[in-house]
């Protein structure tokens, strides 16, 4: 597996800020149909994936592919409105592409968004879902390889990947604006198919409460290189097995849409709070 080169990501890193000028201390990736908090941004600078040198694109339906600069009730931050996959064919390098970048903007504090599949069955279609840790079954780890000691140490700690005093402003957050929100596990598997409902059943006897196709390898790297993380997944469809209705990834964009306002408000209340 070839890492991340430094010099690609330092090249993206000063066309990025030559845009937008002073880099906020958060910044927000966006998951499949949750873009809508990029468009509530004030003041907005939008930087299209496709100038920026080296970045991939994110091809994805629900995914616009820019980076967005702006407020949001006062405070600054970027937004990543989408990603990229690996099952669209991209090494974990490419992957995690951004996420290097931004450590190297210098954003501390990183909100990873995504839409799941909901494990857990006392969760309720819609639902937010605060990630306390995850499980990766991606088969593959962004770290592999030689280590650029400019990026951050060989073995990075993973004991608390997401930050405690992040989630506890999320509560917070969320008990403001009169939000439910769960907490829970989420495991990481490649995709693109969805899960089968044994696979389902084995996942939910290792502990993890909602099922997706990206993150972990982004929350890897991004401790890799000093971030405090934050997690929120969409609980978009119930996984395969727990209801009889196949699963359509129309589905996850008519979900994400029927909770935008929550989300935002969730997305907003913790951004002002750190």
């Amino acid at each position: 597996m070839t890492p991340a080169r430094y010099d690609a990501v330092a090249e993206a890193a000063k066309a990025v800020q030559d845009r937008i000028g002073d880099v906020p201390d958060v910044a927000v990736v966006l998951g499949s149909g949750l873009g809508a908090f990029a468009g509530s941004l004030a003041d907005a600078t939008v930087v299209p994936y496709s100038i920026i040198p080296h970045w991939p694109a994110a091809k994805v339906v629900g995914h616009a592919g820019e980076v967005v600069a702006g407020t949001i009730e006062g405070r600054r931050v970027l937004a990543l409105s989408g990603r990229a996959h690996v099952y669209e064919g991209h090494a974990m390098a490419v992957a995690t592409f951004a996420v290097r970048v931004l450590g190297l903007l210098g954003v501390k504090v990183l909100i990873l968004t995504n839409a799941a599949g909901g494990i857990n069955t006392s969760f309720a279609q819609g639902a937010l879902m605060l990630i306390s840790d995850h499980i990766n079954l991606m088969g593959a780890n962004p770290l592999v390889g030689p280590n650029d000691e400019r990026f951050g140490a060989r073995f990075p700690d993973m004991t608390m990947a997401y930050s405690p005093r992040l989630r506890q402003a999320a509560r917070a957050a969320a008990a403001a604006a009169n939000i439910r929100v769960e907490e829970g596990v989420y495991i990481a598997v490649t995709g693109p198919s969805y899960e089968t409902p044994a696979e389902i059943r084995a996942f939910r006897t290792m502990g993890a409460d909602a099922v997706g196709m990206s993150t972990v390898p982004e929350v890897i790297v991004a401790r890799h290189m000093g971030m405090e993380v934050a997690g929120i997944s969409c609980i978009t469809n119930m996984a395969a097995g727990v209801l009889p209705e196949p699963l359509v990834h129309e589905e996850v964009l008519a979900t994400t849409a029927r909770v935008r306002d929550q989300f935002i408000a969730l997305i907003t209340g913790l951004v002002t709070r750190v």
